[in-house]
């Protein structure tokens, strides 16, 4: 679901129905490429991703509805909405007409269509918003629709006060992917993968240069292999009971597979990760609004990964509540209101030591009335040794299954990367209390301690759903086990 209610298929022409995708080496197009296709140099056509059609989209779009605008709070109008049609906007400015044939000639490509859009355009101002309003217009997105996403970019660029197009290229790119359904589009999936290599850049210098010395020391993979490979993977904070589990798991591949040669331990070791990793199959579909729980220490990046949540719930098109329900604190529901202002969330909160599971119960009233989508509860950044604050956790959960059947639909336990073997014991504790749903592992750009995901997935059988890979908004990623794979191994 994206952020339009209605979206054209993106330059398709008849007899590209059958065109094969992008190759994944050209994932991203330079500048150069891009500003040949504005000025009319051939490029091969391709069928780009199909958006889906306007019976499967969003029942509605509260960008649009008052509530909404309320709580994204003012903005002024872009300077010109996109009112005239693709054919009367051309006749009115030629570059228009350059840059729609240069469009449907480019590569179906998230990147290269925004280098396109960006050509001649350094800093944020009239001629981007004018080229974004043309972009909408002709894919036939609603006028009204087109005008709120660059009124919610223009906001985003004041608080965060960006000018230079360099400073906030790859944000637009990640909202315009979102809001046209297009995050998996392989486009978009290589950028990903590209940051996803980048931020296990330590973990794989410690993983992979020590398996390159075990492999380049073994002529058979026997006892002596085995065990220098437990030790590698003891150091990389898998965790002892992890570590024997996934040395079972691969010499139960090794012998079904008839293999001996250490050359080929890297692709086995990648596939078991990769069927590790694996998601199972669960229903999605929710009693609305969908309550989130957001569990987790203080420190481990709780009330960003909230916002950013937040964020992608906002441009999916969804109508977002965050609750404060940590109340003990200091500053914790005033973070939270700056975050939920930036957003465009619906923000609740009672103050100071207020009761939280009072807090949850009241939020669940406002999220029901105020007909949002989903709600994210903020909880105390309680130690996972206490066990009174446990208990709070526990309260808070009955309370809301009380008031909203089915509620919290997701338990959601926020991890640090950086604590490494620390990350399985919150685990294990806090999978006690309240019985978790998902795991969200945030810094992980910044450690060697990324073996932790392998441990956490083999000891609690917990789906890890997304990852943090830097500070952006953007930077919150879904987790692909096949993707962390590659990335470790590569």
């Amino acid at each position: 679901m994206g952020f339009f209610s209605k979206l054209k298929r993106l330059w398709t022409k008849p007899d590209q129905e059958a065109a094969p995708a992008a190759a994944p080496e050209a994932a991203i197009a330079p500048d150069e490429a891009a500003a040949a296709d504005l000025a009319g140099g051939p490029a091969a056509p391709q069928t780009p991703r199909a958006a889906p059609p306007p019976d499967q989209s969003m029942a509605h779009v509260p960008a649009h509805t008052p509530e909404t605008a309320d709580a994204v709070g003012p903005a002024p109008p872009p300077e010109e909405a996109p009112a005239a049609t693709p054919g009367e906007a051309a006749q009115a400015a030629p570059w228009r007409n350059q840059l729609v044939l240069a469009l449907r000639d480019a590569e179906p490509r998230l990147s290269v269509w925004l280098s396109l859009l960006l050509t001649d355009v350094d800093r944020a101002g009239p001629l981007l918003w004018e080229r974004l309003a043309f972009l909408f217009s002709c894919l036939e997105v609603p006028a009204a629709e087109g005008e709120a996403f660059v009124s919610q970019f223009r906001k985003w660029l004041t608080d965060m006060e960006y000018e230079e197009v360099e400073a906030f290229r790859s944000e637009l790119q990640y909202r315009l992917a979102l809001a046209l359904d297009l995050e998996d589009e392989e486009d978009e999936r290589n950028r990903l993968f590209l940051k996803l290599s980048q931020s296990l850049a330590k973990t794989k210098e410690q993983i992979a240069r020590r398996i390159d010395g075990l492999l380049g020391s073994h002529t058979v993979m026997d006892a002596a292999f085995w065990d220098e490979f437990e030790e590698i993977l003891i150091m990389a904070d898998l965790g002892y009971e992890p570590t024997a589990k996934l040395i079972e798991l691969l010499k139960d591949r090794v012998r079904k597979s008839g293999e001996t040669d250490p050359a080929r331990f890297r692709e086995i070791l990648r596939e078991e990760l990769s069927a590790i990793f694996k998601p199972s199959k669960t229903i999605r579909a929710v009693n609305p609004p969908e309550v989130v729980m957001i569990i987790g220490v203080n420190g481990v990046g709780k009330t960003t990964t909230i916002a950013k949540l937040a964020h992608r719930a906002r441009l999916q098109g969804k109508k977002v509540l965050i609750a404060a329900g940590d109340t003990f604190r200091a500053a914790a529901i005033e973070q939270l209101k700056i975050w939920a202002d930036r957003v465009g969330a619906v923000f609740y909160a009672k103050g100071e030591n207020a009761d939280p599971a009072a807090v949850a119960f009241e939020a669940m009233d406002r999220a029901i009335a105020e007909g949002c989508d989903i709600m994210f509860l903020d909880t105390a950044g309680r130690l996972h040794t206490k066990a009174n604050l446990m208990e709070e956790l526990k309260k808070i959960k009955r309370v809301l299954g009380k008031k909203h059947p089915g509620a919290p639909h997701r338990c959601v336990l926020v991890l640090d990367a950086t604590t490494g073997q620390n990350a399985l014991s919150q685990t294990k504790l806090f999978n006690e209390a309240v019985d978790l749903d998902e795991i969200i592992l945030t810094k992980l750009d910044g450690t060697a301690k990324g073996g932790v995901i392998v441990g956490i997935a083999l000891e609690f059988g917990l789906p890890i759903t997304y990852v943090g890979l830097g500070e952006k908004m953007e930077d919150l990623r879904p987790f692909s086990g096949q993707d962390f794979a590659q990335a470790l191994l590569t």
